[in-house]
Parts: structure tokens; C-alpha cells; sequence
């Protein structure tokens, strides 16, 4: 290890220990490992594959195209917010601890204390929808295999959605650094996934799919019974729940080198990479998806895009793509299911959760905390229940993925500017220009919170209601009722972060800087008196 990399981890260790936390997990991310977990998350091809049921029959090509355009630019600005505060304080709480940090002390155990179980319900959220997708393209390719004669159930499906789950937390027990460097191979399939559907998917599209540019950039076809424009705003869930991901860089700062520089870059980067390449696959898709949408959305597949890639390359050709899709879909799962153990590591480091001091615990062979990533598989199974009361309960947990991550991220975001505690912004900073860049971004994560609680068609029954708003509020309903419990509840005891440092961990960094000759300047006082 160089001077350098010795005077980053230092300067690493004392960032944590400023925010109240000594050095636990292993800093084994990079800036390539730290965008490779956050575009892995992202999952641009498996994500805009699965999510075309949601664009398509919302607009069609217009919506898939301008739809895309419109919401990745707001997306933007959410991602440019977020980045100052991971900038200013990198930890693996994120939301939680800035929440608590920046809110008035009037009100910051509780607003710190319902952000936190938002964030983790976002991602147990998260999980589910990506192990569950894994789970229906696994199958889908199955159907396309068999030529229609297996025809998969919502049990097959939920049973095949459990195994990815395990297999998942297996793999996540192993070192941290085995999860770095698998985000890497998720970098590149991602991106040769995405050479194969810009070179190979037009060239191999027939001529009786290939769609004019008048079709394929201004089309609007809506399928459902809303009004145009509304049905226009609904197809933005694609691109939400898309590049979400970016976040997921944040969550990972207790183990990233210099991670108030490469955390921030790593995740504005993700979020403009992820906004181009799915506008640019969108693109692709509309030029060579022919034009009979409803065919294309109601096949027996359970993919839109399984069609579509049937259509263009035949049975085996189909196949041999499908295969890598799903192959990025269960890394894209993987690196979900690593951030969600992590904000489960961080909530029980605070004892946040009921059986924290469990859950907090670390594999010290591994370095991994294994608990948080069962926890969050078993959450996620639970969610996954959800499939078998139908199609619309199953969309809400793509609705709620979002919902709850946008509520929880706009609360920080807020209380920087109204909450009346001090910010000492970091490395990356807009200067004047981050309140603007505030405005904007908190306006659009409210305004697509009150749409995602709509229902996708009008009139609304039992089966097609949006259960988004009923999990959700389950959720608060619950944290509240945890909090507030005579005797037992959070408002007893519960205080926000709370600091693992003591005078030995503050001894030990100075006494480390001297070995190597890191004295001086890069001393804190404190480190100077225990010397």
C-alpha cells in the first residue's frame, strides 16, 4: 500500500469517526467498484426489459422515448442533491443519519426514526422486485424453451423467487471484496448487453417489425383508460424505478475509499450514463418492435421483451440474449441486496430494530454482515407474498420501491435548507446553485409520490387497485406504533446515531499515523492528547 492510499484510509477513518463511527467494514470500493455497484443496481437492460409493461401500453413509443427523456432529467437534479450529502457526510446511514443530523431537535428522533424504516422498506422493496423479475424472465425463457408447453404458475414463479433469494444471501456472505469485483463483470455484460441490442437487435429485426421514425418517436398509443396525458405521467414509473439505483452508492461509504470524492462522482455518473443508455435503448426498441402493442404486451411469456426479441432473432437467438439479461438481472439483484443489508447494519448499529445487537453483528472472516443480508432476504420473501393477490398487488412493489425512496430522500434534502442545524458542505458542491438544484428535485420526488398511488386503469375494483398506498401506509402505521408503544416504544429510548467511539479508537488512529509517518496536519487534537 503507497503513502497515498495509507494517508486515504486515514483520512477515511477519521471522516467516519468526525460523523461518531469507528471503521468496521473493510473499504474495499473504488470509484469503479462504487459505479459499478450503483449502474449494477441500476440494471439498465434487465430494468428497462422488465419495466416496457409499464411504458407501453402508457403511450407507446411516444412514452417510451419522450417519457424517458422527460423524467431522467429531473432524476438529475434528485441525484445531483443526494450526491452533495453523501459528499459532505459519507456513511452508511445516509438518510437516516443526515435526517437526524440536519432536523430540528424538536422533531429529528422521529423524523430520523420513520426516514430510516421508510429507506428500509424501499429496499426490501427492492429486492423483491428484482429477484421476483429474475425469477419471471428464468421462467419466461422456460416458456420460449418448451414452445409454450410449460406454462409457469404464480407458485413456480414465487417457488423459483425464493431460490435466487437464497442463493443471493449465500453469496453475499463471502468477502466484501469478491462483491466489489462482481460488480465489475456486471459493468461489462451491462455494456456488451447493450452493443448486442444497438448493433445486433436492428440488424436482426425482419423488415415486417421495423417501425418508420414517425412511428417509433411519435406514436402515442394508450392501452388503459386514462386520459393521454395523465397515462403520459403514469409511463414514468419505467424510468424512475429504473435509475433509483444511483442511491445505492451512498450506502456503501463506510466502504469506499476516499469516499467523500468518489461516492458523489460515482453516483451523478451512474445516474447520466443510465439516463443516456436507456433513452438510447427505448429508441432502439421503438424502431423494432413492429406496431401491434397489445399482441406485444399480452403474450404468453410474461415479457413484453421476450416477444420482441423472438420476433427478431428466432428461438435460439432469443434464448442465447435472454440468458445474458438474466445473468445482469441476478448481479443488478445481488447489489440490491448488498445495499439493503447495509442500511439494515447501520439502523442496527443505532438500535433502531428490534434484535439490533444481532443483526448489527459482523462475519469476521468475511467482513460481511451477515444478519442484515438474511434480514433483508427474509423480508423480501415476505413481500414477495404480495404476488399471489395479483397482478396490481404485485406492481406495488415496484410503486413502493419508489414512493418510499423519494420520501425518504426528499426529508434530508429538506431539512438541510429549513432545518436550522448547521451544513458543512463537502468535496462536491454547487455552491449557490444547490438550493435551486433542491427545489426542483424535492418537487418532482412529491409530485411522482401522489402520482404512484394511482391505480394504472379507471374505474378501479379489487383486483386492479394500487396497493402501493396500503403497504406503505402499513409500514408508517407500524414504525409509529413501534415508536410510541407504552413502555417499550422508540420515544423511550431512542435517540438517533449513536457514536461506538471511545478514547482507545481515537489513540489507535494517532498511534497508526505515527508508524507511517502520518503526523502533522492530518492529526486531530484529540489524536495529539492520547499520544
Amino acid at each position: 500500500m503507497s503513502s497515498s492510499d495509507v494517508s486515504t484510509k486515514f483520512e477515511d477513518e477519521d471522516e467516519l469517526a468526525r460523523l461518531g463511527y469507528r471503521q468496521e467494514l473493510r473499504r474495499d470500493f473504488g470509484f469503479l467498484e462504487v459505479f459499478g455497484l450503483a449502474l449494477s443496481c441500476v440494471g439498465i437492460i434487465p430494468s428497462v426489459v422488465t419495466l416496457l409493461v409499464y411504458a407501453i401500453p402508457n403511450g407507446g413509443p411516444v412514452a417510451m422515448v419522450w417519457g424517458w427523456m422527460t423524467a431522467s432529467v429531473f432524476i438529475i437534479f434528485v441525484s445531483i442533491s443526494f450526491a452533495e450529502l453523501g459528499s459532505a457526510m459519507p456513511t452508511a446511514g445516509s438518510v437516516y443519519y443526515w435526517t437526524h443530523r440536519l432536523s430540528s431537535p424538536k422533531c429529528r428522533n422521529l423524523a430520523s426514526w420513520l426516514v430510516g424504516y421508510i429507506d428500509a422498506i424501499t429496499y426490501f422493496s427492492g429486492v423483491t422486485g428484482v429477484a421476483y423479475s429474475c425469477s419471471v424472465e428464468i421462467l419466461a425463457a422456460a416458456s420460449i424453451g418448451s414452445d409454450l408447453r410449460y406454462v409457469p404458475t404464480t407458485g413456480h414463479t414465487y417457488g423459483l423467487f425464493i431460490a435466487v433469494l437464497l442463493t443471493q444471501c449465500i453469496l453475499l456472505g463471502t468477502k466484501t471484496s469478491f462483491i466489489a469485483k462482481s460488480q465489475l463483470v456486471a459493468v461489462v455484460i451491462n455494456l456488451a448487453l447493450c452493443l448486442v441490442f444497438f448493433v445486433g437487435f436492428p440488424t436482426a429485426t425482419p423488415p415486417e417489425f421495423k417501425n418508420t421514425a414517425s412511428y417509433a418517436l411519435g406514436s402515442f398509443e394508450n392501452l388503459y383508460t386514462w386520459p393521454n396525458g395523465f397515462a403520459f405521467i403514469l409511463s414514468f414509473l419505467a424510468p424512475t424505478w429504473t435509475i433509483s439505483g444511483f442511491d445505492v452508492s451512498v450506502h456503501v461509504s463506510e466502504e469506499a475509499r476516499n469516499a467523500k470524492i468518489v461516492v458523489p462522482w460515482a453516483l451523478v455518473c451512474c445516474t447520466v450514463l443510465s439516463a443516456v443508455l436507456g433513452w438510447a435503448l427505448n429508441v432502439v426498441i421503438t424502431f423494432n418492435m413492429g406496431t401491434d402493442l397489445a399482441v406485444i404486451l399480452d403474450n404468453p411469456y410474461g415479457q413484453p421483451m421476450a416477444t420482441i426479441l423472438l420476433n427478431a432473432f428466432g428461438k435460439r437467438g432469443a434464448l442465447a440474449i435472454w440468458s445474458f439479461v438474466i445473468i445482469a438481472q441476478y448481479i443488478n439483484g445481488l447489489g440490491v441486496l448488498t445495499v439493503s443489508s447495509r442500511q439494515n447494519f447501520a439502523l442496527s448499529r443505532d438500535g433502531a430494530f428490534p434484535f439490533s445487537r444481532y443483526i448489527y453483528a459482523l462475519n469476521m472472516r468475511s467482513g460481511s454482515p451477515i444478519y442484515s443480508v438474511w434480514v433483508s432476504g427474509g423480508m423480501a420473501a415476505l413481500v414477495g407474498l404480495l404476488s399471489f393477490a395479483g397482478p396490481a398487488a404485485l406492481g406495488a412493489i415496484f410503486s413502493v420501491g419508489v414512493i418510499g425512496q423519494y420520501v425518504a430522500d426528499s426529508v434530508p434534502i429538506v431539512a438541510r435548507f429549513w432545518g436550522g442545524q448547521p451544513f458543512t458542505p463537502g468535496p462536491f458542491n454547487l455552491g449557490r446553485m444547490s438550493g435551486p438544484v433542491a427545489v426542483v428535485a424535492v418537487s418532482w420526488m412529491w409530485f411522482m409520490t401522489i402520482i404512484l398511488l394511482f391505480p394504472t386503469t379507471t374505474p378501479t375494483n379489487a383486483q386492479d387497485m394500487n396497493y402501493a398506498i396500503v403497504v406503505f401506509g402499513g409500514v408508517i402505521a407500524l414504525a409509529l406504533v413501534y415508536y410510541y408503544f407504552p413502555k417499550y416504544g422508540g420515544v423511550y429510548w431512542f435517540k438517533g446515531p449513536l457514536s461506538n467511539l471511545d478514547k482507545n479508537d481515537a489513540g489507535s488512529l494517532a498511534s497508526a499515523r505515527r508508524s507511517v509517518g502520518l503526523v502533522g496536519e492530518k492529526a486531530t487534537d484529540e489524536d495529539r492528547k492520547e499520544g
